[in-house]
């Protein structure tokens, strides 16, 4: 009867699946952020970001929901759901991202924000990566610090592409009048909100980092 009742429970390996699902549905949507800032077919990329959130959304309620019928986790439950709700908090500010663009109907982006797309793309592949290294921590240690202190790098180098982005557009806000003072208001929020894509990333980092010491 009890073999039976454990074959009903999710396996320990399961979560690293859903890790590595969850991830992989992030890379696309960052994928699709990066395709959206180059200004082309811009509702199909929306679009695009819109299902991946969703998508993400559904992993997300099958790893809390694995956590809690669980009698035996890979590692603490709590930090289980972190990393998963981190995970999910990325793809979520892209979705906010997209809406911005929707609700205000951008159809250029500067240059700068087209490189922080690009550092969230090399994130989500540093965090992809991670992902399936979790399942052994005491081999994969090293390797998932180098990934964890590389994903901090990318997000000092896109803190620094956010400044000079921010400063580029308020010169440009400096003509006067009021397409560019409206145009300063709207590119400002979505500089704040790739910015915070990036910051997501590090917090996955950081929860990474805390999994791996606590298993060390």
């Amino acid at each position: 009867m009890l073999g039976w009742f454990q074959a009903l429970m999710p396996k320990e390996d399961r979560f690293f699946d859903l890790f590595v699902r969850h991830a992989t549905i992030v890379l696309a949507g960052a994928e699709a952020l990066q395709g959206l800032l180059k200004g082309d077919n811009v509702a199909h990329y929306c679009k695009i970001i819109f299902e991946r959130e969703s998508e993400a959304d559904e992993v997300t309620r099958e790893a809390l929901t694995a956590v809690r019928r669980s009698f035996i986790t890979p590692f603490d439950r709590a930090d289980i759901q972190d990393l998963v709700s981190k995970l999910d908090d990325s793809i979520d500010q892209m979705n906010k991202t997209a809406k911005t663009i929707t609700l205000f109907e951008v159809k250029s982006f500067e240059p700068q924000m087209r490189e922080m797309s690009d550092v969230i793309v090399e994130a989500a592949k540093l965090v992809l990566e991670a992902m399936p290294l979790l399942s052994n921590i005491g081999k994969n240690a090293d390797q998932l610090n180098v990934l964890t202190e590389k994903i901090i790098r990318a997000e000092e180098r896109a803190d620094q592409i956010y400044d000079l982005g921010r400063k580029a557009l308020y010169h440009d806000s400096l003509k006067g009048d009021a397409h560019a003072t409206m145009n300063f208001i709207i590119k400002a929020d979505l500089y704040d909100h790739l910015e915070k894509v990036v910051d997501r990333f590090e917090d996955v980092s950081n929860e990474i980092n805390g999994i791996v010491t606590d298993h060390l």
